[in-house]
C-alpha cells in the first residue's frame, strides 16, 4: 500500500503501528496520514507535533459521479442478460436509454449504472415488478470492504 489514512486513532499503539506496517511490506515505502479534528480525545502514544498539513485553501470537493450502481440478485444462471434488463428498467422503470449506464451481468448477481437523479424514481416504479416473470431484489450496491485473512 502506498497509504494509510487513519480518520480515527485506535485505541492502542499497537493497532496503529500494525496499520502503518502496511504501507512497509516486503521493503516498499508508503505514507500514513492522520486526520483529526481538534475536539477528538487524544491518544497518548501519538506525537500530536507531527507535521500538519494545511487544507483550509483547499479546493473544492470532486463532482458528484454521475451514477449509482444498483444491484440485481440474479444473473447468467437465472437465465437474466443485458437486453432483460434494459427492457425491464426502460419499460417498468419509465427509463430512457440514456440514463442507463455500464451493466455488468455476473452468474448469480448483476450491477447496473443508473444516473443519480433517475434511481429513487426507478426504485418505486419497478419495487412490485417482476422480470422475465420472477421478482429479484433490487437496490442500491452498497460496498463490501473485505477482511485480510
Amino acid at each position: 500500500m502506498k497509504h494509510v489514512i487513519h480518520y480515527h486513532l485506535p485505541a492502542k499503539e499497537d493497532e496503529f503501528t500494525h496499520r502503518n506496517g502496511r504501507t512497509a511490506r516486503m521493503l516498499a515505502t508508503g505514507t500514513a496520514y492522520v486526520i483529526i479534528h481538534e475536539t477528538e480525545k487524544k491518544a497518548d502514544y501519538f506525537d500530536y507535533g507531527k507535521r500538519r498539513l494545511d487544507v483550509s485553501n483547499a479546493k473544492s470537493l470532486p463532482k458528484a459521479p454521475l451514477y449509482q450502481t444498483l444491484y440485481i440478485s440474479g444473473g447468467k444462471k437465472n437465465k437474466l442478460n443485458k437486453i432483460d434488463i434494459v427492457g425491464f428498467f426502460s419499460q417498468k422503470g419509465q427509463l430512457e436509454k440514456d440514463d442507463i449506464g455500464l451493466i455488468e451481468v455476473k452468474d448469480f448477481i448483476s450491477f447496473v449504472a443508473v444516473k443519480y437523479p433517475k434511481v429513487k424514481t426507478l426504485l418505486q416504479n419497478i419495487k412490485d415488478e417482476k422480470m422475465k416473470g420472477k421478482k429479484y431484489k433490487i437496490e442500491v450496491a452498497r460496498k463490501v470492504i473485505k477482511k485480510e485473512e
